[in-house]
């Protein structure tokens, strides 16, 4: 999402660090997105292709290589499971969870703005990161 505000007030994920989702959920070729923030009422991300089972550092758990294909110099990185929701299936699972952040976020950002929460960052080893996992062996 171009041109999205950080959030100046970034509110605590209740749902994603709790979010239990066994790593074979997710399959080479699935089509997922990282749900970032809000734009006028909906949901946005960043769009990848899952690629590979990869290890994701920063939880010391099974995670997967994952290309965005607008990321520039950081095309490939690393993600763990709860923090993928599928495009390519509609899957209960991943509706739900999707459900959920819409309940939870969209009433706290009503403007019509792109807003980023600022749940997720990228470390220097190309590892996507939620705030909940900042350091590892935190979970």
């Amino acid at each position: 999402m171009p041109d999205a505000i950080r959030a100046a007030f970034i509110p605590a994920d209740a749902i994603t660090p709790d979010r239990d989702i066994a790593h074979g959920h997710f399959a080479p070729g699935d089509r997922i997105v990282v749900i970032k923030g809000v734009d006028d009422g909906i949901l946005w991300g960043d769009a990848m292709t899952v690629v590979t089972p990869s290890w994701h550092t920063p939880t010391n758990e099974d995670g997967w290589r994952l290309r965005n294909p607008d990321g520039g110099a950081r095309s490939f990185v690393t993600g763990h499971p709860r923090y993928l929701v599928h495009l390519s299936t509609r899957c209960p699972d991943c509706l739900i969870y999707q459900r959920a952040l819409q309940d939870y976020l969209v009433p706290r950002f009503t403007d019509s703005k792109p807003v980023d929460v600022g749940w997720y960052s990228i470390t220097e080893l190309n590892q996507l990161v939620h705030v909940a996992d900042g350091r590892a062996g935190s979970r």
